[in-house]
Parts: C-alpha cells; structure tokens; sequence
C-alpha cells in the first residue's frame, strides 16, 4: 500500500502526518496536502514529458542511423551496378573491335584471294 514512497512504513508515515498537524494547523492541513498533491502531480506530469521526448529523440537517432545506412548500402551498391554497366559495356566495344578486325581481316583475304 505505501510502496510508491520507498521504504516508509505505516508508522512512520503517521509520524509524518502529525508533525504536519502540529506545524501546519488543522485548518490549513488540506490546503498544504491539496497543494503538495498538485505538485507532486505536476512533477510527474512534467518527468513523464521529459521520458517521452528523450525516448522520441533516440528513436529519431535509431531511424535517422538506419536511414544513413541504407543509404550508404543503396549508394554502395549503385556504384557496384554501375561498374558491372561499364565493365559490360566495354565488354561489348572489344568484341565489336575484335568483330571489325575479324571482317577487315577477311576482306584484306577476299581480296587478295579471289
């Protein structure tokens, strides 16, 4: 029942509550509680704001991270595709020279052979 204040336990609890009677007043008492309850839950309010944005900013670090590094990967491999496009490309013009040589070659024969 008293676990959300820590380790204060039912007597000690009262203590505190008689304290306060003596301090405060009986008449004044549940103004200063209603008061207290207001603030402890506005610092509740308050901490459980700062939670969510601290837990939102990592997960934005964590996306913008994994955005980052698709990223480079898509990058990396364009840049691989693209080679494999180049070296096949030049694939395509050396056999084209070696085609042509071919064809002159046997022209030059035709003509010296007819």
């Amino acid at each position: 029942m008293y676990g959300f204040i820590g380790n204060i336990g039912p007597w000690e609890l009262a203590f505190i509550l008689l304290v306060a009677l003596i301090v405060v007043g009986p008449g004044k008492l549940p103004e200063v509680a209603r008061s207290l309850g207001r603030a402890a839950n506005e610092f509740r309010r308050v901490t459980t704001g700062v939670r969510k944005e601290f837990q939102d900013a990592m997960r934005f670090d964590d996306v913008q991270n994994k955005t980052t590094t698709t990223s480079r990967s898509t990058a990396t491999y364009s840049t691989n595709v693209s080679d494999d496009e180049n070296v096949n490309n030049n694939e395509d013009v050396s056999n084209t020279d070696t085609d042509s040589s071919a064809e002159t070659e046997n022209k030059t024969t035709e003509e010296h052979n007819p």
